[in-house]
């Protein structure tokens, strides 16, 4: 990544395509430290969290880094208008590297489709993000919960549904 006044230059899209390949590609997260300033954040909806300045968001993506250390990403498809870049994107990997978001790595193979939607100010910084993904689909594929349509997940459904009914009952 450039500094800030050369992202100034930039179009919304190219800075978000330039964030994926420096932290995804590259590995290297110090270089969009560049448009991080501390108003920046990332709200990961599916994990429930916001990641705040240039701190956080870098511990953020370190830690996803580590805990999934042959990660790739593909970006499929990039949209963008003055301010706004939404980013359509694919990763996968291993989670078999170090613990994220307080999980035990599971040796799980991993493969992920989700969105980005960033907002850049007039100097090309970064405003916020928002990340959406199959936070359900994840926890599937890492063991925590049942495979779809599995009869663990069947099971789960039923005894939820048989809980509802209770509840309805026990209410009136």
């Amino acid at each position: 990544m450039a500094t800030a006044a050369a992202t100034a230059t930039k179009s919304a899209g190219q800075i978000a395509r330039e964030s994926f390949e420096a932290i995804f590609d590259r590995r290297d997260v110090d270089a969009v430290r560049a448009i991080w300033t501390e108003d920046s954040v990332d709200h990961f909806l599916a994990l429930g969290i916001d990641a705040r300045g240039p701190a956080q968001l870098a511990a953020f993506f370190e830690e996803f880094l580590a805990a999934i250390p042959d990660l790739e990403a593909t970006i499929e498809n990039l949209v963008e208008d003055d301010h706004h870049a939404v980013v359509q994107w694919r990763m996968k990997g291993t989670f078999d590297g170090a613990p994220f978001q307080g999980i035990e790595p599971t040796g799980a193979a991993i493969e992920m489709r989700g969105c980005d939607v960033f907002r850049f100010t007039d100097d090309g910084m970064l405003d916020h993000n928002t990340v959406y993904h199959d936070g359900a689909e994840f926890a599937r594929q890492i063991g925590m919960l049942p495979k779809r349509d599995s009869a663990a997940d069947k099971g789960m459904h039923a005894a939820f549904n048989a809980g509802q009914r209770l509840k309805r009952r026990l209410g009136r």
